[in-house]
């Protein structure tokens, strides 16, 4: 399963999910190692349909770095955190969180717009 991380330590995306909001945008950035980015992406994309099907999802995008970068990062819109913590509570969720790879790492957070 992946390697769960907080991007920000003071304020972990799970701690996040319990502030009730408006729209907003998940943002996961994951290391993935070279031999393993087919395999990433053909199980990210299972997941995404699953997760465009739920109650609350608006939009999502991955995105891949530049040059030589191990690094992906999805960036998803819900309704509220309520939305998205219902869709990653759900038990079709964790059994496809856990075909991942151990060793890819996750680093999920919640965003609000705040400006253009």
């Amino acid at each position: 399963m992946v390697k769960l991380q907080s991007l920000d330590p003071n304020t972990p995306m799970f701690a996040q999910l319990k502030e009730k909001t408006g729209r907003i945008v998940m943002a996961n950035t994951f290391v993935v190692p070279k031999e393993r980015a087919e395999e990433f992406r053909s199980l990210f994309r299972r997941q995404a349909e699953f997760m465009m099907a739920q109650p609350g999802f608006v939009t999502l995008q991955l995105h891949k770095g530049t040059a030589d970068s191990r690094l992906v990062m999805n960036v998803a819109v819900w309704e509220s955190t309520e939305a998205l913590a219902a869709a990653l509570g759900s038990p079709e969720f964790h059994r496809m969180v856990a075909e991942f790879p151990d060793d890819i790492e996750s680093y999920p957070h919640i965003f609000e717009q705040i400006d253009v």
